[in-house]
């Protein structure tokens, strides 16, 4: 419930009114349209309905052109939203969660992050975005790679997350997404114990990626993990020319040639340069 007021005062009773069907049609996120649509207004009203109700304090604006609603009990807090999910769609679309926040969703990790780490087909500007008190960590992808995906309902917005196979994939892509590379190993082992492992989706998302070094730190993290091998073979076949760091956050002064992969010293088994 939205905050009371005098119900002698005509305008803010239409107001909220007014408000109250935008938000049954909007859901989690207000913008503009939204307005435009329920209350079949011009654009240039709806935006000054905006912006009436946020100085009147019934919607917080959480990025360009988006707004929340603000629950009573709430009124005098920065932040409004307790699922900081919901504001994906409105501030990144086309975008998808990933990385180690996919890693926790689909239990390959009990390490807790602060951070959202999102993949989004929109420019980058900024590493990282704060809002309603989260810090979304932003990776441009593009859109035609936004594939595979699976539909989370967070209240009544759709956020898309990726799924366990292409989560793995992408942290192999870039280590940082996904905490570093050893966070990313322990996510592989997890991922390979599981029942719903399939290496074969590993390799497809890896060739649809179109990154040679994935299919090296593929290869590294497979042959340190027994029945594997369908990996290996896969990723001697895709070894494309050059050399590429384990993960390149990292000091990476050993070369292990049959990957074509350059590790910390940390990362060489004893007798296998």
């Amino acid at each position: 419930m939205y905050y009371k007021y005098n119900m002698d005062n005509s305008s803010h009773q239409s107001g909220k009114s007014r408000l109250a069907i935008v938000i049954d049609a909007a859901g989690d996120v207000i913008d503009i349209a939204d307005v435009e649509a329920a209350l079949s207004v011009p654009r240039t009203q709806a935006s000054k309905l905006l912006s009436r109700w946020r100085a009147q304090g019934w919607l917080r604006r959480v990025g360009p052109g988006a707004y929340v609603p603000v629950p009573l009990a709430l009124r005098d807090s920065e932040q409004v939203i307790q699922d900081p999910w919901v504001l994906i769609p409105a501030l990144f679309d086309p975008a998808y969660i990933g990385g180690w926040t996919a890693a926790e969703h689909w239990d390959l990790t009990e390490q807790i992050f602060r951070n959202i780490v999102v993949y989004t087909a929109r420019p980058v500007r900024q590493k990282s975005i704060e809002s309603q008190g989260a810090v979304f960590l932003l990776k441009h992808v593009k859109e035609d790679l936004i594939f595979d995906m699976k539909t989370v309902w967070r209240g009544q917005t759709r956020v898309l997350v990726s799924n366990i196979h292409r989560t793995v994939v992408d942290m192999l892509d870039d280590p940082a997404t996904g905490g570093g590379i050893q966070h990313v190993a322990d996510c592989f082992v997890q991922y390979m114990q599981r029942k719903d492992s399939e290496p074969r989706l590993l390799i497809d998302y890896a060739d649809r990626l179109g990154n040679g070094a994935v299919f090296k730190r593929l290869g590294f993290l497979a042959e340190r993990y027994p029945r594997a091998d369908l990996l290996i073979d896969a990723a001697k076949l895709r070894l494309t020319k050059g050399y590429a760091k384990l993960d390149p956050a990292l000091d990476c002064t050993k070369l292990v040639t049959r990957w074509r992969l350059r590790v910390p010293k940390s990362w060489i088994k004893k007798g296998r340069p």
